[in-house]
């Protein structure tokens, strides 16, 4: 009678050590995924400041945007940017310059998550499926552009819908601000890191964060490849009926859950990044992160929002209008893609044709990245010209 209950006892310990380790691989993993903006941030500080100077045609405000969050590896951190210059009372960025930042920025976040799904390359099922979830997020957002951009160029749209949304929210007190616990904890765990960059370049911040990158990539591919292991080995089974409960049911509850991850830890990065080793284990399928990664994109804008309510002065109102559009941006590549599911399936069709060549051919997955995160930029420069 008592050895049901002593397997039950040890199924139970096996599951919690799982449940346990799991959230170490997971903390360490957002650890490196954080690590690595911080250090491409300090490689490319002293790059940043001219990125925003000649941003008059739209299509170098538009590359300025993709490469911008690139380099510092978050659209939280180049919108806020983008509010502070917009606001500022010597009138840094005019308004209408700022837009295809913005819509810029919406593609180079997505370049973290695609990144991590390079992690997989060795193992071909797993980076299919990785590649597929990461990418469909790349394309989602270059469609949003392809049709938003040259709408707000001939309409104004975003620009005009957002300074009257502006105007009711003018009387807001501002000094809003909003701190991430977890970012605070994630900032201590990489503490030791960056002190040894410190000492090992005590007066270079670009060699500090190429210290600080190559130790967060190194915790990056050992985390994920610890968290594949013990999420297909043994709890597996568990967070399928999770999934199943959840984002199985409803799109519009995967949104919502994009949107409250993402506003919680104000980075659209981390919460498209989990998603990656969810779907190399083949817990969550492409049909059910997509809505994910849109919430995503919608949550990602409440920095930007809290950025511009803590500006003061004549320009405070612009920067409150430049946050709007980012949100409005959003919004409406959501309302226009999500509905219908012929377009719904662009970007998931996309990405699974992608991850096909690219999981037989892994040198393609290398090529797309460069081509969309730095091809792409460079052949708007060219265009603009």
């Amino acid at each position: 009678m008592t050895q049901p209950s002593t397997a039950s006892a040890g199924s139970r310990a096996d599951t919690i050590r799982a449940i346990l380790l799991t959230l170490f691989y997971l903390f360490v993993f957002l650890a490196g995924v954080k690590g690595l903006g911080d250090g491409f941030k300090m490689i490319g500080a002293d790059l940043l400041d001219s990125f925003f100077r000649a941003t008059s045609n739209p299509l170098v405000g538009l590359m300025v945007g993709i490469l911008t969050t690139t380099v510092v590896q978050s659209s939280s951190v180049t919108t806020s940017m983008v509010v502070g210059l917009v606001a500022a009372p010597e009138n840094a960025l005019p308004l209408i310059n700022a837009v295809p930042m913005i819509m810029g920025a919406n593609i180079g976040t997505t370049v973290t998550n695609t990144f991590v799904s390079l992690a997989y390359t060795g193992r071909r099922d797993e980076f299919h499926r990785a590649f597929a979830v990461a990418t469909c997020h790349d394309f989602f957002n270059f469609i949003a552009v392809a049709l938003l951009l040259p709408f707000e160029l001939a309409t104004g749209y975003l620009r005009r819908t957002a300074a009257m949304g502006a105007e009711m929210v003018a009387h807001v007190t501002p000094g809003v601000d909003y701190d991430s616990p977890l970012k605070g904890v994630l900032k201590l765990f990489m503490t030791p890191i960056m002190s040894m960059a410190e000492i090992a370049f005590p007066d270079s911040s670009p060699g500090q964060g190429a210290v600080v990158a190559i130790f967060s990539v190194v915790l990056i591919f050992v985390a994920l490849s610890q968290l594949v292991v013990t999420l297909k080995n043994r709890l597996q089974s568990h967070l399928e009926k999770v999934v199943e409960g959840t984002l199985a049911k409803s799109g519009l509850l995967g949104i919502l859950i994009g949107i409250l991850v993402t506003a919680a830890v104000q980075s659209s990065s981390i919460t498209t990044s989990l998603l990656v080793p969810l779907a190399a284990a083949g817990i969550v399928t492409i049909q059910q992160a997509f809505p994910v990664t849109l919430g995503a994109n919608i949550g990602t804008t409440l920095t930007a929002l809290l950025a511009s309510l803590a500006v003061s002065g004549p320009n405070a109102a612009a920067g409150v209008t430049i946050a709007l559009v980012h949100l409005l941006f959003n919004l409406t590549a959501t309302t226009i893609v999500y509905p219908l599911p012929a377009i719904r399936n662009l970007p998931i069709l996309a990405a699974e044709a992608l991850a096909r060549v690219a999981s037989y051919s892994r040198a393609w997955a290398f090529v797309y990245v460069m081509a969309l995160f730095y091809g792409v930029p460079a052949v708007l420069a060219f265009l603009s010209q």
